[in-house]
């Protein structure tokens, strides 16, 4: 089968690669579409050690069912499907305890630091366990349902962080990327009747206004943190969720909550940071980790067909995997107004 292999950093190649097997309680994917998400971008050089080549990169994807595995029951030949990016054991302390994306047997698809590896979904077929599988309504294409994974992603944060019960009618979100701006819907699909942007590009922060958000700060030309105490009565909005994962956006993510607030950590990109420990000890803040997903997908499955979360306005290019190495040069390279690339074997 074809695969983009990376061989080695910063050198993505289309390879001849051997079809995936599958094991009784396992299924093959044909592959319709593959999103490139921010993480392999970043991993193309190696500097957050979670892609450690050869390794087949991509874990939001759709296809369609092109095996099944001998114990698998409810899953047929040519059923439109995606698939979980985390390949839990359903056995362990955690999965009992209903938190998947924390087992302690845990494989990610396309990512491979510690002491699991497995390859992704940049290529024809995919090999997944059935019951991190999902079906497609007949409203979503393979292109949309390549972004539930990132949905599930802005779903979990949003349930993790608490509704506008806990924490009033206001929330902001630092980081207006792809997560970021789902994360605005997922926001207002949850009840924050205003939900403020912060970022440090216009041009995103235009898109997040049309996503959805209120009010719209850009940290790099103006005090962001201020501008949020300002229309919340000096005090600070109740709930900040940070999609970067630097210490400026966490600092502006941590001024911006009022005390007893909460912030909830998404972002991922930097593996330390400068924390204002004071200002969250005497403040009373809360901080949460969100990491990937835990059981949303049904929910971000459902968010995205009843169109209570856009993804189109997101999806700034589809081309053949043939093209993927450019277009990851593209997205390295930081080009203008690229958000989400859709890749087809």
């Amino acid at each position: 089968m074809d695969a983009l292999l990376l061989k080695e950093y910063m050198n993505l190649e289309m390879v001849q690669m051997p079809e995936p097997e599958i094991g009784p309680e396992d299924i093959l994917v044909r592959v319709r579409a593959c999103g490139i998400c921010g993480s392999d971008v970043h991993g193309l050089d190696g500097s957050t050690g979670r892609r450690i080549p050869p390794l087949v990169m991509g874990h939001e994807a759709a296809g369609e069912v092109a095996a099944v595995g001998a114990r698998v029951e409810g899953l047929s030949l040519g059923d439109r499907v995606t698939f979980d990016s985390t390949i839990y054991c359903g056995q362990c302390f955690y999965c009992a305890r209903g938190e998947v994306n924390l087992c302690e047997n845990r494989e990610v698809m396309g990512v491979s630091p510690g002491p699991y590896r497995r390859h992704g979904a940049f290529a024809e077929f995919v090999s997944v366990p059935a019951r991190i599988v999902y079906r497609l309504p007949d409203n979503l294409t393979y292109e949309q349902a390549a972004l539930i994974e990132a949905v599930s992603v802005a779903a979990h944060a949003v349930n993790l962080s608490g509704s506008p019960a806990t924490h009033g009618d206001t929330a902001v979100v630092v980081g207006s990327g792809m997560i970021g701006l789902l994360t605005v819907q997922a926001l207002r699909a949850a009840g924050y009747s205003r939900v403020i942007a912060i970022d440090v590009d216009d041009a995103r922060l235009a898109t997040a206004r049309k996503m959805g958000a209120a009010e719209v700060y850009n940290s790099k030309t103006s005090d962001a943190a201020a501008a949020v105490r300002e229309l919340t009565d000096g005090r600070g909005a109740g709930l900040a969720i940070e999609c970067v994962g630097a210490t400026d956006p966490i600092r502006t993510a941590i001024g911006s909550v009022r005390k007893g607030g909460a912030v909830t950590l998404v972002g991922n990109f930097a593996p330390s940071i400068d924390l204002p420990l004071q200002e969250v000890v005497t403040r009373q803040l809360r901080l949460q980790g969100s990491c990937a997903s835990s059981g949303e997908y049904p929910a971000a499955i459902d968010l995205m067909a009843r169109g209570a979360i856009q993804v189109d306005p997101l999806i700034s290019a589809v081309a053949p995997l043939a093209q993927g190495a450019s277009w990851f040069d593209r997205l390295y390279r930081h080009e203008p107004n690229l958000m989400k690339v859709i890749l087809k074997p």
